[in-house]
Parts: structure tokens; C-alpha cells; sequence
């Protein structure tokens, strides 16, 4: 049996986003996280005695300032060395040969892959190939897995890309190709990289991205590591773990204040929620997004005085975690209290607007037993048929790329979120309407602020 760590887009001195500090911000720790990540993942192939280790792609996050990123590589790799721990790399969209202008021979236990060609590499000590290709420049449109060399007899067979596959959500298409395309190759594991989000998405063969060492900015939450693989005698995998070696744990946690009409209740309801964050960040620091929800008497409180919302949760989080948690921002998705049983008595207009939106939140008519949708292929089908004439005359003179945009956001899918943002511009303008402005203090609006927290 043998085993090896797949780790890809460790960025190392990629810089944490969202560092705006106040008093008492772990700022040294946030700038140095990445560096801390890499060498965590030189500990774990250390303690676990693995026999070899995988980088796919962006090693580095871009050109170096200076020397000091690469000196800090060759000595995390020197450490590896001297456990007779070899370690293979390929070039990715943030290092690739066209980058980097500055560079320091590795020593000898690192194999950068050649960037013009794929090439194979056997180790000597166990039946395995490694086949792999690194990019020349940052862009590469083409697919890289066609020129991949067949597999070797008797081996266990790797590749190793950097890919973003046939697309994947917040990331830009780099080397495309399908699991079709990676199947095709008789490979035994394909070690992946460019997704930061880790990921298993296939078992015959096994086919991973591990994901990025440390999550960066607040869209990358949740724990970030490398993949611990496991191979038995008969070449097969017997297990494959993802190992968490993130420093910082970011997490996007959303409060819902529906029904909630004082601050003390409030904060001790963002007490919890943090409370237990801190018990899944195991022993990390939690890098924390709050997201204040739900229709409160608290909203118009929340909106006058957010830099005194925001301190008062920072000041909380330290109460309640110490050096353990940071505030990065606090994002308001709150709503005022609306009494639509006034508003839908002010007026005729106010009336049908009201019973419109309740009647498009709760469809009655579906599609006939046995009907097909039609294909969405232009401007006349699809989810805009029933549009008004109007709105299909405009999709027909839309570019093919933004009508399909359009429509797809019409779907069954995206039309309740649609019709949450409505409801809320609908009723916020009904708000500031009827004579009184819709003043803060209620009357006749039907809506139901709340007072300065």
C-alpha cells in the first residue's frame, strides 16, 4: 500500500480579502494565512509518512514581490527532502510559465512538469505514473487531455491538471475538458485543481479537486485542505479523505430576526449563532460575513445607525470568542414589519397590487397533463412566452447571449427569488406613498419600523 496528498492553488502570499481592520483585528495572522496553510500541509505529509505529494496548479498566486515567496517554498520543500518525500507540481492560470519572472532552482526532491508538452514520470519505489502538463501561459483555451500519454502497464496512473472542466461557477475556463474526456484516458486518478470548492466528482476513475489550502475572501467558506489518498496493493483506492489545514475559517452566517423587536434580543440571538460557528471552526479563527434577515421592527433602527450595528457585533464577537473570531462586515437582508391587511385598505391601486403579488406567490394553474415546455430557442418561447408583447418585441432585438441570460433567469427555479426583490421594491415604494410618506412612526403606511437601536 502506498499514499500520497493531492493538494492544488495553495496561492501562496495571495492576500485575504476583506481586511478592512479596526481595533483589535488579527491582521498578522490574516496576511500570513496562506503561508501557515502550506505549512500545514508540509506537517501532514510529514506525520502520515506519505510517499509522495501532488500540487495542481497555482502554487504561487502570481509573480513574486520578491525572493522571499520563493524561499519560503524551497524551505518547506527542503523539510520534505529530508524525509525522502518527492513532490510533483504543474503550472496553473496564476503561476504559469509566462508569470513568474523571478524563479530559484528547487531542490531536488521537487519535479515542476514541463509546460510545453505532457510528460510521465515513474516512480522508482512504487508502480505508479505520473502524467502531467503545467500551463505556458495564463490563458489556455484549448483541451489539454487529448495529447496525455496512454497509461502505463502494471501502474497506478495519475493525472494531473489544472482545468476548470466544462465551467464551474466563479471561476474563468481554463483547459476545458469533460469526465468523459478524463475517463477516455484509462488513468487510474485524475488530481485536479483551478475549483477552490473541493470536491468528488467521480470514483471510475476517481476524479478530485481538493480545493484551495485557505479560503481567501468570505465566498470561500467552509473548511479548505488537501485530498489523503490511499492506494492497496491492487492499485485501487481504498480511501480518499479531505484533511482541513486552513488557518482561517470563513463563514457566511445569516440571523433571521422575523418577530424579533429589541436589540438585547437581537445581539443574544447573534451570541448563539456565533457560539456555535465557533464550536465547527475547530479551534480556528472564524473570519464571519453576519447577514441580518427577516421582517423586524429593528429595520429602520438597523439602517439608520449600521456603523453602530456593525461595532456592536464586533464588539459581541469579541465578548463571546476572544482572538477566535473576526466581524469582516454585517450585511443587512432585513425588511420593515408590513401590516398588508392596512395597506391593501388605503386605496383601490394598492388593493389590486397586493392580491397581483399574492397571486404570482401562489400559482394555481400548471401545465396541462401530457404538454411538453418548448425549447427556450429564441424570443417567442421558452419561460418568456406568456410575457406581454412588449417585453417578447424587446427579447427578439437582444443579442442571442443576453436574451438567453434574461430567460434563464425566468425559470421555474429563479422565478422566487425574482419575486422576492419585487415584493420588496413594491412594497418599499408603497411605503413612501399615500400622503404621509410613509414616515417612520407608522400611521397609516402600514409598516412598522422599529425606533434607533
Amino acid at each position: 500500500m502506498f499514499r500520497f496528498i493531492h493538494a492544488a492553488d495553495t496561492h501562496i502570499d495571495s492576500p485575504l480579502v476583506g481586511l478592512d481592520t479596526y481595533e483589535g483585528a488579527p491582521v498578522e495572522l490574516l496576511r500570513g494565512a496562506t503561508r501557515r496553510a502550506f505549512e500545514n500541509l508540509v506537517e501532514l505529509a510529514l506525520e502520515e509518512a506519505v510517499d509522495f505529494v501532488l500540487i495542481a496548479g497555482d502554487l504561487y498566486d502570481g509573480d513574486w514581490r520578491d525572493f522571499s515567496t520563493g524561499l519560503f517554498f524551497t524551505r518547506q520543500m527542503a523539510r520534505l527532502r529530508a524525509a525522502a518525500i518527492p513532490v510533483y507540481v504543474i503550472a496553473g492560470n496564476h503561476d504559469a510559465a509566462s508569470v513568474l519572472t523571478r524563479r530559484l532552482d528547487p531542490p531536488d526532491n521537487v519535479h515542476f512538469f514541463s509546460t510545453r508538452q505532457p510528460e510521465t514520470r515513474e516512480l522508482e519505489q512504487l508502480p505508479v505514473a505520473i502524467h502531467g502538463r503545467g500551463f505556458p501561459n495564463r490563458q489556455v483555451p484549448e483541451n489539454l487531455v487529448p495529447d496525455f500519454p496512454l497509461p502505463r502497464p502494471g501502474r497506478f496512473n495519475i493525472g494531473l491538471l489544472h482545468t476548470s472542466l466544462a465551467g464551474a461557477p466563479g471561476h474563468a475556463t481554463y483547459a476545458p475538458c469533460t469526465l468523459a474526456d478524463l475517463a477516455a484516458k484509462g488513468y487510474d486518478y485524475w488530481a485536479l485543481g483551478h475549483v477552490h470548492q473541493p470536491q468528488v466528482l467521480a470514483r471510475a476513475p476517481w476524479v478530485i479537486f481538493p480545493g484551495n489550502l485557505q479560503g481567501r475572501h468570505v465566498r470561500e467558506t467552509g473548511a479548505r485542505g488537501c485530498q489523503l489518498v490511499a492506494v492497496d496493493e491492487a492499485l485501487q483506492v481504498v480511501e480518499a479523505v479531505h484533511r482541513p489545514l486552513d488557518v482561517v475559517r470563513w463563514a457566511r452566517l445569516e440571523i433571521d430576526l422575523t418577530g424579533i423587536d429589541e436589540q438585547g434580543l437581537a445581539l443574544e440571538r447573534i451570541d448563539e449563532t456565533l457560539t456555535a460557528a465557533l464550536g465547527e471552526a475547530d479551534g480556528r479563527l472564524l473570519a464571519v460575513r453576519l447577514v441580518l434577515a427577516g421582517n423586524t421592527p429593528l429595520h429602520g433602527g438597523l439602517v439608520r445607525s449600521l456603523p453602530a450595528w456593525r461595532a456592536q457585533c464586533q464588539a459581541r464577537a469579541q465578548i463571546t470568542g476572544g482572538d477566535r473570531v473576526w466581524i469582516e462586515d454585517l450585511e443587512l437582508a432585513t425588511a420593515p414589519v408590513y401590516d398588508l391587511q392596512r395597506l391593501a385598505e388605503r386605496d383601490d391601486l394598492t388593493r389590486i397590487l397586493l392580491a397581483g403579488l399574492a397571486a404570482a406567490e401562489c400559482p394555481t394553474s400548471e401545465p396541462a397533463a401530457g404538454s411538453a415546455a418548448a425549447p427556450a430557442s429564441g424570443p417567442g418561447t421558452g419561460p418568456t412566452a406568456e410575457a406581454p408583447p412588449e417585453v417578447r418585441d424587446l427579447l427578439g432585438i437582444l443579442p442571442a447571449e443576453i436574451r438567453t441570460e434574461l430567460e434563464d433567469a425566468l425559470t421555474a427555479e429563479q422565478r422566487p427569488g425574482l419575486l422576492d426583490e419585487v415584493r420588496a421594491l413594491l412594497l418599499e415604494s408603497l411605503r413612501h406613498s399615500g400622503g404621509d410618506n410613509g414616515g417612520d412612526n407608522g400611521g397609516d403606511s402600514g409598516i412598522d419600523s422599529g425606533g434607533e437601536p
